[in-house]
């Protein structure tokens, strides 16, 4: 199959595997992080156990989606990659280190001999996901600005973490709403209407600012016919915030009905804010610098890496469907032997 692509079409095919890699990443692992971050606002220790059993099967497979995701970015793309990492070395350290710190966490409170080092390890696994939420939030902004080094640059990259670290307890109140039951799930919806707004807002942030980044953005945001054809990405996010809106003001339902939409309107925002950042961005790599032919390896490892990919992502996503079949149900006790 490989050798009969076009050489320009294989960065291209690369940027499309990177982009699916890092919003899967984003929404599978959002939740999880998220719901680390919400341990804090549980009643009591039986919620709290609950919610990390809710995420127990999931959320180091999650993890394997950035993995591949950085990977791509390495061997596709080197020369990005050397300029992102350089811009972002101090926030990816931080990332893995909380990224660390939770996996212990999570491991060693399921086994803590006593209640107080429980709470020790459950303290390290709230602030382990705080902190690897609120990096990448931090290089999320650093990126969409191209890097820039004035204050208000700084300020976007703040308000970007902060702003992340909500979008992730947001999905994650949905996908408890969507995983629990009785007071636990009441509370996940009240969690979940008082992060909408500010998810709303965030939105809405980023794509004020975005356009202003670079001229060729902004005519591609609103010069004609482009504007039109992405007037469905506005119109999907305002549908989808009414709709959650009016829905989470009247949970639970009889029968837990409409359990889920929730979750997969919060995925729904997080894809459509996703795909106008990709639109904006599109064809760099790094943001009005490199485009992803100039930062692309040869073509004939191009070919080659494509062969491995093309290998792993489908068993990766298999995997992902399978755990989310066997464990479809409601969160029960987390077990350990």
């Amino acid at each position: 199959m490989t050798p009969f692509l076009p050489p320009d079409w294989l960065p291209v095919i690369f940027a499309a595997l990177m982009a699916i890699s890092v919003l899967a990443y984003v929404v599978l692992d959002g939740f999880d992080l998220g719901v680390g971050m919400m341990l804090p606002a549980a009643a009591d220790d039986a919620e709290r156990d609950r919610m990390v059993a809710s995420i127990g099967p999931f959320w180091d497979a999650n993890e394997t989606w950035l993995v591949l995701g950085v990977g791509l970015l390495l061997v596709a793309f080197p020369t990005a990659h050397g300029i992102v990492l350089t811009q972002l070395y101090l926030a990816v350290a931080v990332m893995l280190a909380g990224l660390t710190l939770r996996g212990v966490a999570f491991e060693f409170r399921a086994k803590a001999a006593d209640a107080a080092d429980k709470r020790r390890w459950e303290a390290a696994f709230i602030g382990g996901s705080a902190l690897a939420a609120l990096s990448q939030g931090w290089m999320l902004g650093r990126y969409i600005l191209g890097f820039d080094s004035h204050w208000h640059g700084w300020l976007f990259a703040a308000m970007s973490a902060i702003g992340l670290a909500i979008a992730y307890i947001f999905i994650a109140a949905a996908w408890l709403i969507w995983r629990t039951e009785g007071e636990l799930q009441k509370r996940a919806v009240r969690w979940c209407r008082m992060c909408l707004a500010p998810v709303a807002f965030g939105i809405l942030l980023v794509s004020a600012a975005t356009p202003f980044v670079s001229e060729r953005i902004f005519d591609r945001w609103f010069s004609l016919p482009y504007v039109v054809l992405l007037l469905p990405l506005p119109l999907g996010t305002l549908v989808l915030v009414l709709v959650l809106n009016s829905v989470l003001r009247h949970m639970p339902y009889p029968g837990d009905a409409l359990r889920r939409l929730p979750f997969w309107s919060a995925v729904g925002l997080f894809v459509l804010a996703f795909a106008g950042l990709a639109w904006s961005f599109f064809p760099y790599v790094v943001p009005e610098q490199l485009t992803m032919w100039e930062a692309a390896s040869a073509p004939e490892s191009l070919s080659l890496i494509l062969a491995g990919t093309l290998f792993v992502l489908p068993v990766i996503l298999i995997y992902t469907v399978v755990a989310w079949r066997i464990f479809s149900g409601k969160a029960r006790e987390l077990r350990y032997d």
